[in-house]
């Protein structure tokens, strides 16, 4: 991968991405008609100013504990030494307790706005069109909402109850240190926060574009994993488990390089934030300790500077760390958010309606389609498929067979013509209630990694053990099943890979017919299997056929011979249409595309 180079364009573009992240997640805060949440924001933000309030009073009572036990004047709270000890303890415990209680206050409010925004993206993802997930990668994909959600806690956690807070902070000590000693104190203390601010950022976005490449390399990397292991069986077919290793460890090897930048950076960032607090302190620190020799001080003033000092060193120290993490949190979330406005390319018409399957007729008029604007693959196709009728389309590879199939379920928009269902425009109807009209059984039947009974009852939310049995029945899968140790709660692998392909192929049918579409989408269900396991799929295929519609995308013709009608599509045209015996009567296109298979069979046996 070719390192990234960043231009002030790109720092410029960051920062509009970290104020629109800042403006996305707010609403998540402070909700319409969720009046919970705002009390907890509110009662939350109260219990971090009474802290900050305690925090910043409580060198004072130390100040006077130190004056009273070194015999300098009477404590204005006429408490004695250890009184006035009692009373710092107390105020470092309520300062403590205040924070703890605006944590648990808040607790709700972030959880809530993390379940809210993962189920939003993931909600998305599935909304987002075939055409996006066919170029994205599952790994990358899945390692950007991961470090999207998690960055949403940080911020939530970090920018409300750190940042904020430490400002607050600052102010109270400044001004109270300008009227208790005098301007000079708050100049030097302004000044070394200024530039401590200017340096922490500075440096800070330095590391952010650093970062940014780190992050690219290991979702690289990360891709990569998964995209082997989801081929594991083509990497053992090809004995490339050290090419893997390889590529694997390549990409490793630019994620380690770009993480021992930004450990060096690191390095730099904290060495010159902590001569810069150092500093100041000294300085300070020097300015009292001048004022109790000239006796303007007592020992007890030199003593509250030096804890005002601590007090404002320690939240600085940390503000290098939430700012540098906060930054890194506003690039992750912002690649999430990219994604969130990613637009969906197939989506429901406003005002659009569910569709009505009265019959199940399927239509398509004068239809073009390609998936690349220069390269057409449908050009003109029109069909119409009675209800309760079985057609069949086959042609050569590229002919556009699959893509009527894709069509239909409204993966994609035609560009041109219309295609419809009981005379109803896919178009105009809801894309949940066409799904739902319409079963398919791929070639490749991919399982989840869970039980068999699972993978069937997929088909229809809430089905009873009965129901699953007897779309098992009508799949013939179920002896099979029951021969298992663990019958239906047998776990089928990732993907489904401990099932053979006629397995996986059957629960497939089952779970379809557990669906009980009224359409049915056959996209070369049978081409991955061999002929015994065909043959005894076709048997369950045809029951399933019973009383639906069914189009049938075929490579095999001898699987479609039994067809009402059968389409021949050539170069995303119909070249020809008919029955079986018809078109081989004809001798034409079907009749050469017969003639070679049968060829093909007769040299195999």
């Amino acid at each position: 991968m070719r390192p990234t180079t960043y231009t002030s364009q790109d720092a410029s573009a960051a920062r509009r991405s970290g104020l629109r992240t800042i403006r996305k997640v707010a609403p998540y805060l402070w909700p319409e008609g969720q009046t919970w949440v705002k009390r907890r924001v509110v009662l939350a933000l109260l219990a971090l100013l009474l802290g900050k309030i305690v925090a910043v009073g409580t060198p004072i009572l130390y100040k006077h504990a130190v004056d009273a036990l070194a015999g300098e004047g009477v404590s204005p709270l006429m408490l004695g030494a250890v009184g006035l000890t009692v009373a710092y303890g107390m105020a470092r415990l309520l300062s403590n307790g205040f924070q703890q209680l605006r944590d648990v206050i808040f607790a709700a409010v972030g959880q809530r706005a993390l379940r809210a925004l993962a189920l939003e993206t993931f909600t998305h993802i599935h909304r987002l069109s075939m055409r996006y997930h066919l170029t994205r990668k599952t790994g990358g994909l899945s390692r950007i909402i991961e470090r999207g959600v998690k960055g949403v806690d940080f911020l939530l956690r970090f920018l409300i109850f750190s940042i904020g807070p430490l400002m607050l902070e600052l102010l109270m000590i400044a001004g109270i240190l300008f009227f208790l000693f005098d301007v000079w104190y708050l100049a030097v203390i302004v000044g070394t926060i200024g530039i401590y601010v200017w340096f922490t950022f500075a440096v800070t976005e330095w590391r952010v574009k650093l970062r940014k490449i780190m992050n690219d390399q290991d979702t690289d990397a990360n891709q990569k994993a998964i995209d082997s292991l989801l081929n594991f069986e083509t990497v053992k077919y090809f004995g490339a488990e050290a090419r893997e290793a390889g590529r694997y460890d390549g990409a490793m090897a630019q994620y380690e390089a770009a993480a021992l930048k930004t450990s060096y950076s690191l390095a730099f960032l904290n060495f010159g934030q902590t001569f810069l607090i150092t500093s100041g302190l000294v300085i300070v620190m020097v300015m009292a300790a001048l004022g109790v020799e000239r006796g303007a001080l007592t020992v007890g003033d030199f003593v509250m500077v030096n804890a005002y000092m601590i007090q404002i060193t320690m939240p600085l120290n940390f503000l290098g760390t939430v700012y540098r993490e906060i930054r890194q949190a506003l690039v992750d979330m912002g690649e999430m958010f990219d994604l969130l406005e990613q637009p969906a390319e197939v989506s429901d018409k406003p005002g659009a309606q569910p569709l009505r399957v009265q019959g199940g007729s399927v239509e398509l008029r004068d239809v073009h389609f390609g998936y690349d604007p220069e390269r057409a693959i449908l050009k003109g196709v029109t069909l119409t498929v009675a209800a309760g009728e079985t057609v069949a389309i086959v042609g050569s590879s590229g002919s556009g067979k699959s893509t009527i199939g894709r069509l239909l379920f409204r993966f994609y928009d035609v560009s041109k013509g219309a295609l419809l269902i009981d005379g109803q425009d896919l178009r105009d109807v809801t894309q949940v209630s066409l799904h739902d009209a319409i079963g398919v059984v791929p070639q490749d039947t991919v399982l989840f990694n869970d039980t068999i009974r699972y993978n069937i009852a997929y088909g229809r939310d809430g089905a009873t053990q009965d129901q699953i049995e007897q779309a098992a029945r009508d799949a013939q899968i179920h002896d099979f099943i029951m021969r298992l140790p663990e019958g239906y709660d047998t776990p089928v692998g990732e993907r489904g890979l401990k099932l053979s392909g006629g397995e996986k192929q059957r629960v497939g049918i089952a779970r379809t017919l557990l669906k009980n579409p009224p359409i049915l989408l056959l996209d070369e269900a049978t081409s991955a299997l061999d002929t015994e396991t065909e043959q005894e799929i076709q048997g369950a295929l045809a029951r399933a056929a019973q009383g639906r519609t069914v189009l049938t995308i075929a490579h095999r013709l001898s699987t479609v011979a039994d067809a009402d009608r059968i389409i021949v599509l050539e170069d995303g045209q119909i070249v020809e249409e008919g029955a079986h015996a018809d078109l081989l009567g004809r001798k034409g296109r079907y009749w050469g595309l017969w003639q070679r298979q049968a060829s093909e069979r007769g040299e195999a046996a």
